[in-house]
């Protein structure tokens, strides 16, 4: 679906888990006026059950086929909405392919301040194992250049407040709040 030229254009925040998208994402509706979709809630929300349950019961490869069904879901409504996508929405070529009907904000952090974020690590079933920060490492090497081609901005979070990180957002884009 491609956005008509004068319907404002969704904001997609993406990045690794622990950059923040979540909280980010409601401050930038917040000071926007639009809605805000946490991607990963809207898909536990829809199963009936958490991610790491959704991870344990169906696999990884089901939980990608709900977020990339999710993601077509929220972005082919209204644009006037800012998502926050699950670290690994950039993994499905579908995806990133709808993702140029939005403006993308990768949000980024080494993975060190990452994990440091992310405090207790087993809710994620991608660091599941002896070297969470380890798992973290490979996972961003992984996604970076997928990010990179998805976004339209890229903002460093590592020593930013999520207030910061939406008003930044807000300069750059030119977006009034």
């Amino acid at each position: 679906m491609t956005t008509p030229a004068d319907a404002p254009r969704p904001i997609v925040l993406v990045g690794p888990m622990g950059a923040g998208k979540s909280t980010v994402g409601v401050r930038l509706a917040e000071l926007t006026g639009r809605r805000a979709v946490d991607l990963d809630a809207h898909i536990a929300e829809r199963a009936g059950r958490s991610i790491p349950e959704i991870f344990a019961a169906e696999g990884e490869s089901a939980f990608r086929r709900r977020e990339r069904d999710a993601l077509a879901a929220v972005l082919s409504g209204v644009g006037d909405v800012v998502v926050a996508a699950g670290g690994g929405a950039v993994l499905d070529p579908e995806s990133r392919v709808r993702l140029a009907d939005a403006t993308v904000v990768w949000l980024d952090a080494p993975a060190d301040v990452l994990i440091d974020r992310i405090g207790d690590t087993a809710s994620r079933p991608l660091l599941a194992g002896d070297d969470p920060l380890g798992a973290l490492a490979r996972t961003l090497d992984e996604r970076r250049p997928l990010y990179d081609e998805v976004a339209d901005l890229r903002i460093d979070v590592a020593t930013r407040t999520p207030d910061e990180v939406a008003s930044r957002i807000l300069v750059q884009l030119g977006v009034a709040a």
